[in-house]
């Protein structure tokens, strides 16, 4: 159906466990989600494999925070299929300007070459979508948004679906009565302000 995003629509649908999607790039027919089991990453469960570890300490990527939000939103739509339409771009780009949407980017020299990007209610992060011009580089930028996740005291880290490549990661699937416990408590929690360039010490941290 057609449907007019807003910033207000956004935010109380996330609050409520609700997420939208376009049926494709060019559509502005949006529809609403609720999975259920519902895909999280427990933040003190997350796992790095071995050789993304040693990636990220070679420090291959300059990662930073919302330097290009809109771009990176470009890139997760750069597919065959997406859902992430001209209309879901602009209702984010303006959710960002609101300081509720962030985006995690990798770059090399003036080149944005991966990252992802999702909305922050709280104590709640609502991973959206990654993409990768060279490999790993979305990969690189969970390592780094999980990391700032934990210092900065959110609890619930929202992947809504899972798949293969997030179980790598530490995925797992909750009953949807215990995903919306979860969020009550997590929207409410009080954190440290997002800030551009978040660095952390990977030898330091498991």
């Amino acid at each position: 159906m057609s449907t007019l995003l807003t910033p207000e629509l956004l935010l109380s649908g996330y609050a409520m466990g609700c997420f939208p999607m376009a049926e494709e790039r060019h559509s502005n027919d949006i529809n609403w989600y609720a999975p259920d089991p519902r895909g999280i990453i427990p933040l003190d469960q997350f796992h790095i494999p071995k050789t993304l570890r040693k990636l990220v300490r070679k420090r291959a990527f300059s990662v930073v925070s919302d330097k290009d939000f809109t771009g990176t939103m470009l890139g997760c739509a750069e597919r065959e299929n997406t859902w992430i339409s001209d209309q879901i771009i602009e209702a984010y780009t303006a959710l960002h300007v609101l300081g509720y949407a962030h985006s995690i980017e990798c770059w090399q020299e003036d080149q944005l070459v991966g990252g992802l990007y999702g909305v922050a209610i709280g104590g709640a992060f609502f991973g959206e979508s990654m993409f990768s011009r060279v490999r790993d580089a979305s990969k690189v930028a969970l390592v780094h948004l999980v990391y700032r996740l934990r210092a900065k005291g959110y609890i619930l880290l929202d992947t809504q679906f899972i798949t293969p490549h997030l179980v790598r990661f530490g995925a797992i699937e909750i009953p949807k009565e215990q995903y919306e416990h979860e969020l009550r408590k997590a929207i409410m929690v009080n954190v440290d302000p997002w800030d551009y360039i978040f660095e952390f010490n990977l030898s330091n941290t498991s």
